[in-house]
């Protein structure tokens, strides 16, 4: 009954079924590698492939004997030109786009046999007059694909064997893609669904898959889809020449995770400490929220350094990582005159919340303290970037707001600064502050605040702090806690404010401060000695102070038009004159005197060593004055279809402000400030900020009370200014379209803003490269023609000083960075800078970089200056085989000071 329902079909198939006339030799001929060429060949199908002549009575096939065949109905085939069944071979052969379907099995080429009695199936390519293979077969189980030029697959057995296979495997967290490993092999077993033994495979990340610029070979592997490659003797080919890069044996892992390993080092060799390997250590993931890696280098003459990576992070609650560097650095040899040990560290933490963990409190942590030599002294390229930072800075805090009316917003902070060039060293140990939300007394929480009156609002604030100021040297001994001051400051400022005669706007306002202090001091003066001496007293007091003021503001407007045929139709001018009034109280009450040695009182305060100032002696009254101004311009747009002109901003800001002391004897008029700012040149903001003195000086350089052109000079004496600008300039700005689409955010760097003088790539594991996306590549591989793409970055600075008539330029400076893109893969960065004052350039640096394609080259340069050294790179791209890598150095910048 089976055979009659086998032939049934069979006749279905010849009746509905269409046939080609495709010789039998096109089916069976194996397809090369690469076309044209090829020393890999797969086995030839059986000569009576499709022998359908022979007649077969059913009767003599005994559908009890051998093993059960195959479910046909459990089965889905289908093909394009015909889909045959043959009673007698026991086969269906399925020609042009053939596909087979079983349970977890899904199997596609260009024809496809299949022997339901034994259960296997055959899949091969297709070649059409010209030569030319099509439908390479595609294999796929469960998740591991395999596209070879023919499989032969047992579906009971699960095994196979398949010729000319290609895969890809993942190599990271990343998708499918240019860095993953892609596996050939020539024959390959299938033992199981997780193991597959290879015979002359290549391995290889290359982008190109047909012609790839290098690769791995193995003579045999074992294959774990996405865990591993156990390989035998292995050695590199680039460009399919063989290279003295070989290992007896190999192991390439290929997991999709984190897994531990060893991370290989750098090899070298340096002038004065010998040959050393560089961040060499080992990966180890601790749990799926964090991962610690350990990397040291080591000299023969005995230096040696560690460092210690954490990066952790749980979605939705915080992220951050923490890093640890120690490097103990030997100069010369014992007993030689030039021999010295310096011992530098450096701790770097970053922590942060994320906002969705708690909407009331955040915890976030900025740790950057250390050796103030570390990075200049550093031998690792690593450091290369920080050896101009100047000032370490830490901060650690806590918030927390409590919503209940009225809120209050309290936070815990811990900071620490350092100077590395004076070594001192500044921390708050740690800094309390609390305020409470403003609070209208005289309405409504939710009412219209109207007047004088209703606007009248208070608040509370406190700030504590125990702040301590030591050297590098005193640092994390016991020593740094002797010059502790610890203090107190309770504020409540009150105010209002109200319109006058419509058009004037007036506040009044005042504060009321406690201040409290842990220690005082006391000062006598000895006669035996004969000198003051100064006690300090330890113990809980405290002053208090307040202040008053009051302003009055307007702005007025003035529009000067001039045509709307004219270039320039229209200039707007806007004023915002103000004048101030503060008065601050004497407090004599907490003031004490003491009889010098000649006899004369002398007042003093006790609380002169408090954090938040000291209590007036003398009253305060004076008058402020401030005028703002800004002006801008409408202009008629160049496009004759724009109808509406464009605003032109001639000067964002000009403020002049002084003040005039009510209570001074003399010189009761302050030095004139002024700042401002203007882009009247588009995209060039330019900054300024002068200060003027209407008093004249002695020959000492003091002020007198003496108007200066009392004294014969002019109004006001130009006593400091400073002009700043900084712009960037770019190839796209020169073409149509190009600054717009730029001021649109397209094209631009994102990198760009961190650091302007930081040459691009800097920051990544591999210095000075970039990973592009392939695609973009792909955009990118055509050649220039008279366009190159380019960016440049300059800042300029220039500052005069002339408070005792030196008339001096204190400062003149021009920052510049950028890169020039020669070819599509050629770039060559630059950062630099130069000092007009003292005719010197800045730390300055060339950058080459080189993409080839599966490779990355680069050649970083100091020609000259403290830090000159060059550096050279080149490696492969890929994650999974970036230890294939070769680096060189000149001697250390350390090293020739």
């Amino acid at each position: 009954m089976q055979s009659n329902k086998h032939l049934l079909v069979f006749l279905f198939v010849l009746l509905c079924g269409k046939f080609s006339a495709v010789a039998q030799e096109d089916l069976i001929k194996p397809m090369p590698i690469k076309a044209m060429q090829d020393s890999i060949t797969a086995p030839l199908l059986p000569a009576n492939i499709l022998n359908d002549s022979i007649v077969v009575d059913s009767a003599e096939v005994d559908s009890t004997a051998g093993k059960e065949p195959l479910l046909l109905d459990k089965i889905k085939y289908k093909a394009k030109d015909y889909v045959k069944l043959s009673q007698s071979e026991n086969k269906i052969y399925l020609y042009n786009e053939a596909e087979i379907y079983y349970q977890d099995t899904e199997l596609k080429a260009g024809v496809i046999i299949m022997d339901y009695v034994r259960n296997e199936v055959y899949a091969g390519r297709l070649k059409d007059t010209l030569g030319n293979y099509s439908q390479l077969p595609y294999f796929k189980q469960g998740e591991n694909e395999v596209r070879p030029d023919s499989i032969r697959f047992n579906f009971d057995t699960q095994k196979a064997l398949i010729w000319n296979s290609r895969t890809e495997q993942q190599a990271g967290l990343g998708q499918l893609g240019s860095d993953n490993m892609k596996v050939y092999a020539e024959i390959t077993k299938k033992e199981n669904d997780s193991v597959y033994f290879l015979k002359e495979g290549k391995l290889t990340t290359s982008k190109d898959t047909v012609n790839p610029d290098y690769y791995i070979r193995v003579r045999k592997a074992k294959f774990v889809p996405k865990k591993k490659i156990i390989a035998g003797f292995s050695n590199m080919y680039i460009v399919d020449v063989p290279t003295p890069i070989a290992l007896p044996f190999a192991y390439f892992p290929l997991t999709t995770g984190r897994v531990a390993g060893l991370l290989f080092p750098t090899f070298g060799n340096d002038p004065q400490r010998g040959y050393f390997l560089q961040n060499g250590g080992y990966y180890l993931p601790i749990s799926e929220y964090v991962d610690l890696s350990i990397t040291g280098d080591f000299y023969t003459n005995g230096s040696y350094g560690f460092r210690g990576q954490s990066i952790y992070a749980k979605r939705y609650k915080f992220q951050g990582n923490i890093n640890f560097n120690y490097e103990n650095l030997i100069q010369s040899q014992k007993g030689f005159d030039d021999f010295s040990r310096t011992s530098n560290y450096n701790i770097q933490i970053r922590h942060t919340q994320d906002a969705k963990a708690n909407p009331n409190s955040r915890f976030s942590a900025s740790v950057n303290l250390g050796s103030s030599e570390f990075f200049t002294n550093s031998l690792n390229q690593i450091n290369r970037n920080n050896t101009q930072t100047n000032v370490f800075q830490s901060s650690i805090s806590y918030s927390k707001i409590f919503p209940a009316y009225p809120s209050v917003n309290a936070s815990m902070t811990l900071s620490h600064t350092q100077n590395s060039r004076t070594q001192s060293v500044n921390m708050s140990l740690p800094t309390f502050q609390a305020s409470m939300e403003r609070i209208f007394p005289f309405v409504k929480r939710d009412g219209i605040k109207k007047g004088l009156i209703d606007n009248i609002n208070f608040q509370y604030d406190v700030n504590a702090q125990n702040s301590i100021t030591t050297t590098e040297e005193d640092f994390f001994t016991s020593e740094m806690f002797d010059g502790a001051r610890i203090g107190a400051r309770h504020r409540i400022p009150i105010g209002t404010n109200f319109k006058v005669a419509k058009y004037l706007s007036m506040s009044l306002n005042g504060a009321y401060e406690d201040i409290w202090a842990l220690e005082t001091i006391r000062r006598r003066f000895d006669e035996e000695e004969q000198a003051v001496v100064t006690d300090t007293i330890a113990g809980f007091d405290r002053f208090n102070r307040y202040n008053l003021g009051a302003s009055v503001g307007t702005t007025l407007y003035g529009t000067f038009n001039f045509g709307e045929d004219k270039k320039i139709q229209a200039i707007r001018h806007v004023m915002s004159p103000s004048i101030g009034y503060s008065y601050t109280p004497s407090f004599e009450q907490f003031y004490e005197s003491y009889v010098d040695g000649d006899g004369e009182e002398v007042q003093y305060t006790p609380f002169e060593t408090s954090l938040y100032g000291r209590p007036s002696l003398n009253r305060g009254s004076s008058l402020s004055f401030s005028l703002q101004n800004s002006l801008e311009a409408k202009v008629r747009d160049k496009d004759t279809t724009v109808l509406e002109p464009r605003k032109v901003k001639i000067l964002s800001n000009l403020t002049f402000s002084t003040s005039y002391n009510l209570e001074a004897d003399s010189l009761k008029l302050s030095p004139i400030s002024m700042t401002g700012g203007t882009e009247i040149i588009k995209n060039v903001p330019i900054n300024f900020s002068a200060s003027f003195d209407p008093y004249a000086i002695d020959n000492n350089g003091r002020r007198i009370n003496t108007f200066n052109i009392s004294n014969g000079g002019g109004l006001v004496r130009l006593t400091s200014a400073r002009i700043n600008t900084g712009f960037s300039l770019n190839s796209d700005m020169f073409t149509k379209g190009g600054a717009k689409q730029k001021q649109d955010g397209k094209n631009q760097d994102p990198n760009y803003g961190a650091n302007p003088f930081e040459l691009r790539g800097a920051r990544d594991a591999q210095p000075f490269f970039e990973n592009k996306d392939a695609e973009a590549e792909d955009a990118d591989n055509a050649l220039y023609g008279n366009k190159i793409p380019w960016d440049v970055r300059l800042t300029y600075v220039a500052t005069y000083s002339n408070r005792n008539r030196e008339k001096e330029i204190t400062n003149h400076s021009l920052m510049f960075s950028g890169n020039v893109q020669l070819t599509p893969k050629w770039e060559v960065g630059f950062n630099s800078g130069y000092d007009f004052k003292n005719k010197g350039f800045a730390d300055t640096r060339f950058n080459f970089r080189r993409d080839l394609d599966s490779f990355r080259l680069s050649f970083d340069w100091t020609p000259f200056g403290r830090f000159e050294r060059w550096y050279f790179f080149i490696g492969i791209k890929s994650s999974i085989l970036s230890d294939l890598k070769w680096e060189n150095r000149s001697q250390p910048f350390s090293n020739r000071r």
